[in-house]
């Protein structure tokens, strides 16, 4: 790594030396309230807010603009959910059925039915998933530019909040971040669009796509800047006690590594990411060893350059700020540890800067790897609950005692499954009919009275849970989630509830003709913008997905012909499937 020069002190006195040390701790105490602040106002970088959080009495599709089918004109920007996913399995349609209950858009499964033959420990199948989600996102008839797309892993997410949280929560996340880089890196000045004079001064770096933050970084060497040049996480020093980031385990330590299973952000900010791994698996060789690599590599890159940059762009009294806090080890700088990094050679022309940026606090993402012990699934309105976690944890800072006001805004966790239709009873059935055995849920909670996975030491309660690393969660962890005690019902009662007249009237022709609109309900798309539903993608997936006991999907109470609300019979997707 590049050295960096330091001043020299000459005839240097305490009384220099005290200065700037003052000096050094006026900006580590300005800076900390940075990191921990939300700025008061919408910064005008921030991307187009596409909706806050949901209010009583307020329709869904007043919150949230779901995708749409491609020939009709959208207005503002749509939310898309892209899940690569090669085969269905039970896996598969736990992460399906946690987007359907909450009102997620209808995901997009990329590469399914596709078969991998590529050498590896994955048969190319991560690799793969860059250039099938690439491939999607440059398909301008599918997604606009400053549409936004959340991308997740296909066996092991889990979403537990609604997606108009979701989007409140990644625009704050964008405005502290982008904040935090206009304090560190400062300002340019930059041509307008037109050409026209004078030129703008704008934030020298900005940030608008999220990824999840981990404790470890994996697989990707230690001395990598992937690994070493990374920022440190927001959160504080002493999270975990004296010895956070101390731990050679790692369980200890703050999120700060880059974790690929969940990204976010606008399309075209997330498509020049994918291009560029693109080009680093298939012009590089760099894709042998999974995605995940890849796209750490390409923050580490990112990071790396933004520091050294820096540095040399630093005055005396900079450098000189820097070799004393590097003295103290108090410094902020990854490239002024101790640590060995790999020096990298930048190509002339080559882009570096990605506007990247990770999820320290786990408000969007939580990954699970060395971080279960941080994890408790927590009912709000339980004080008992509460004594025993502060009992168990005794050095947390803080335990959340209220929901945070997102939470306190939305609607209760059941209304999501059919927004506009609070009691979707028999009047409500187009596609099921209804049923009191299968349909009934008797008392609908609020938030504070469900249990959600809450990271105990980030006082957050994240909008999806990432089960990377250790798989055991994947079975212990499902019937802790909100929804799974009413699995069935709730997902029975999204597939009956569309949304608007347009849907109504093409339920109305029958059979599978409402399937064909983009945005569909209770099913899934894919990349050849096949429509799948439910029962196509998730048959034979009952006894652990729901965990209830009341047999077949669409056939609880035998085989029977159903009608929608128009009186017209709808087809059986199943009718020969016992004979397979």
């Amino acid at each position: 790594m590049p050295s960096t020069a330091l001043p020299n002190p000459g005839e240097s006195s305490l009384s220099l030396c005290s200065y700037a040390l003052l000096e050094l701790v006026a900006s580590a105490e300005f800076n900390t309230a940075a990191y921990q602040s939300r700025p008061q106002t919408a910064l005008s970088y921030a991307p187009q807010q596409i909706g806050e959080a949901p209010v009583r009495d307020q329709h869904a599709q007043e919150i949230l603009n779901i995708t749409a089918a491609s020939a009709i004109p959208k207005t503002r920007p749509s939310f898309h959910l892209l899940i690569p996913a090669s085969r269905s399995n039970p896996k598969l349609c736990k992460t399906l059925l946690s987007s359907f209950v909450l009102g997620y858009p209808s995901p997009t499964l990329i590469n399914y039915g596709k078969v991998f033959e590529g050498s590896g420990w994955d048969n190319g199948t991560h690799a793969g998933k860059i250039r099938g989600v690439y491939d999607y996102l440059r398909g301008g008839a599918k997604v606009n530019d400053d549409d936004i797309v959340l991308i997740i892993d296909g066996y092991d997410v889990w979403f537990q909040l609604p997606p108009a949280i979701m989007l409140e929560r990644y625009h704050s996340v964008v405005e502290e971040a982008n904040d935090r880089l206009r304090r560190r890196y400062g300002m340019v000045m930059k041509d307008k669009p037109d050409g026209s004079l004078p030129k703008e001064r704008v934030q020298k770096y900005t940030q608008s796509v999220i990824f999840a933050a981990d404790k470890i970084c994996w697989p990707n060497a230690a001395e990598d800047p992937a690994c070493a040049a990374v920022p440190y996480s927001t959160l504080p020093k002493d999270i975990y006690g004296p010895e956070t980031d101390k731990d050679p385990a790692s369980f200890l330590q703050r999120p700060r590594f880059l974790n690929s299973g969940t990204i976010i952000g606008p399309v075209k900010d997330v498509r020049a990411i994918y291009e560029n791994a693109v080009k680093k698996v298939e012009e590089e060789g760099r894709g042998a060893i999974g995605d995940q690599f890849v796209f750490a590599e390409i923050f580490g890159e990112q990071e790396f350059q933004r520091e050294t940059r820096r540095q040399a762009a630093q005055g005396t009294g900079g450098r000189w700020l820097d070799w004393i806090s590097n003295a103290l080890g108090a410094s902020d700088s990854p490239l002024a540890s101790n640590h060995t990094i790999h020096n990298m050679t930048a190509v002339p022309g080559r882009i570096y800067e990605y506007s990247l940026g990770l999820d320290y606090r786990s408000e969007l993402f939580q990954t699970v790897t060395h971080s279960w012990d941080d994890i408790a699934f927590v009912t709000y309105n339980n004080s008992s609950t509460l004594a025993g976690i502060q009992e168990k944890h005794p050095s947390l800072h803080s335990i959340p005692f209220s929901l945070p006001p997102d939470l306190q805004r939305a609607e209760d966790p059941f209304w999501y499954a059919s927004p506009g239709s609070p009691t979707n009873g028999p009047v409500d059935s187009i596609l099921l009919p209804f049923s009191p055995r299968l349909d009934t849920l008797g008392t609908e909670p609020s938030w504070e009275e469900v249990p959600l996975a809450t990271n105990l030491f980030a006082s957050s309660i994240p909008t999806l849970l990432h089960i990377n690393g250790d798989k055991s969660p994947l079975d212990t962890w499902w019937p802790l989630m909100w929804f799974h005690p009413h699995a069935r019902a709730l997902l029975r009662r999204f597939i009956r509830s569309p949304e608007g007249s347009v849907a109504a009237q093409a339920a109305a022709e029958g059979g599978q003709a409402w399937w064909d609109m983009r945005g569909g309900r209770g099913g899934v798309w894919t990349d050849h913008e096949t429509w799948m539903s439910w029962g196509e993608v998730c048959k034979k997936t009952e006894d652990e997905v729901f965990g209830d006991g009341k047999g077949k999907w669409g056939k609880e109470e035998g085989s029977v012909k159903t009608t929608n609300s128009f009186g017209l019979a709808l087809t059986e997707d199943e009718d020969h499937e016992e004979q397979e």
